[in-house]
């Protein structure tokens, strides 16, 4: 249902919600998120253009949220690289349909939204606080690969 690129962001993003004040460099935060340093270059670049991850040249520099984590929710960081797309018309195009959605299409729409609302509820400091017995809170990442599809 998400695309790798959404995955690799909420990577990203909740790896740096860990430590804002800290910057990290695209290695860091590569190595920390099992995320490819060249997929994750342009993730980075996206979340730059939205406003999310601010950049840094220099020797301290690096990648740093733009805004506290409890000021950043899950849907911001998806919209910024793969917006989830909601269905208004039908995508088959029938004529019969007119502007009112079928049953299937409706439903598959009702269950969109309701993605879309968690992750407008949903900060990135809620995601680091949340208490989990599934994993221990300094390897947040382990065993996410290929747990996404393109």
């Amino acid at each position: 249902m998400f695309s790798t690129t959404a995955e690799y962001s909420l990577r990203a993003a909740v790896h740096l919600a860990m430590s804002p004040d800290r910057p990290q460099t695209t290695q860091e935060i590569a190595e920390a998120t099992h995320v490819p340093m060249p997929y994750l270059s342009k993730v980075l670049q996206a979340l730059v253009r939205a406003n999310i991850v601010v950049t840094r040249r220099g020797l301290h520099g690096g990648c740093t949220l733009q805004r506290p984590p409890e000021l950043i929710t899950v849907f911001e960081v998806v919209q910024a690289v793969d917006p989830i797309k909601r269905i208004t018309y039908c995508p088959l195009g029938l004529a019969a349909h007119g502007t009112h959605l079928c049953p299937l299409h409706r439903r598959m729409d009702e269950a969109i939204e309701s993605v879309e609302c968690s992750f407008r509820a949903t900060t990135l400091a809620e995601v680091i606080n949340e208490p989990s017995s599934s994993r221990p809170l300094g390897d947040l990442f382990g065993g996410l690969q290929g747990s996404v599809s393109d």
